[in-house]
């Protein structure tokens, strides 16, 4: 049996690479959200109108992370944290990836940033549900 003093830097360096990795992901994503989404996403309206719906898009990934986190908080009591955690970095890694495989507006049409949307949504639901996680593990009275 690994020791408690073991487990709990584990955890604390598994919550660490988790974080930052995801939050490298929302800096990328708003980075691209003011260079190039506005162009690929919403070429149809005004430049200015498309780089408000580009950055409406990065807003719909913080909405969900208080959501996330009563969720994935509640499925961690009930499941247990690790599988939780895992759940959360799949669904941030799935995407993530399929954002970056997006097509585009010329190519779908209005199902482009409806999509976007989604997989914005779901990463919030991702990012709020693991710093949940952690944050609660962490503070877990230990026997």
């Amino acid at each position: 049996m690994t020791p408690p003093r073991n487990r709990e830097r584990t955890a604390v360096i598994g919550a660490l690479v988790g974080n930052s990795l995801e939050w490298f992901d929302f800096f990328v994503y708003g980075t691209a959200s003011a260079l190039v989404f506005s162009r690929i996403f919403f070429p149809e309206v005004n430049p200015a109108t498309g780089l408000l719906a580009s950055f409406a898009t990065l807003w719909v990934g913080f909405l969900t992370r208080p959501l996330g986190g009563l969720v994935f908080g509640h499925l961690g009591d009930k499941f247990g944290r690790k599988n939780v955690l895992m759940a959360t970095l799949v669904l941030m890694g799935a995407s993530t990836t399929l954002i970056g495989v997006l097509p585009t507006y010329q190519q779908v049409g209005v199902l482009a940033p409806v999509l976007l949307v989604l997989l914005r949504a779901f990463q919030g639901l991702a990012v709020g549900g693991e710093w949940a996680g952690c944050s609660a593990d962490r503070h877990r009275k230990r026997p």
